[in-house]
Parts: C-alpha cells; structure tokens; sequence
C-alpha cells in the first residue's frame, strides 16, 4: 500500500481517465477471483498482486525507482493499484 496504494488512490481521486482505468483493473481482478469460493480476503489480493509482480519481473518489468508517474501507461502498478483499492474495501481496512 505504501509503494503504490496511497500514491495511486490520491492520483486517482484526481484523474478521472486513472480512476476508470481503476475500475477496469478491479472489474478483471474480480473476474479472475470469481472461480474461487472463498471471500476476498487480505491474504488472497495479497497471492494475487505477488503473482502479477513475479510475472512482471519474468517478463523484464522494472518498478520505478522514485514515485510512480501516474500519467504513465504501465499495466503492472495499475493493476497492483487495484489490489490495493480493492483491499481497502475489505471489512477493518477503511
């Protein structure tokens, strides 16, 4: 949440174009977790966004070195941003 949660979320509050691309992210998160029976939970968003990370890395995506530009187009940190928008939904998160 630190490295791109509290960035991402203020950007997004800011930038309708960031916060519908947001929204898009969830909706595929959502849509990826559907299959499983459990509810979403912390542990669970947090397996997912370790997943898209190591995949990233496999695939020579590097994480910025200083803070995030969220004018930037980068599918990775918009996607771990919807982890993180997702997990403040989570009861006890808000």
């Amino acid at each position: 949440m630190r490295s791109v949660g509290d960035s991402g979320l203020a950007a997004a509050a800011e930038s309708p174009g960031l916060l519908a691309t947001l929204d898009q992210h969830i909706a595929g998160i959502r849509d990826s977790l559907s299959s499983d029976v459990r509810p979403l939970t912390a542990v669970i968003l947090a397996a997912y966004a370790e997943g898209v990370r190591d995949a990233a890395f496999k695939h020579g995506w590097e994480p910025p070195l200083g803070p995030v530009d969220w004018t930037e187009q980068d599918w990775v940190l918009h996607r771990l941003l919807a982890v993180c928008s997702l997990a403040r939904t989570l009861p006890g998160n808000r």
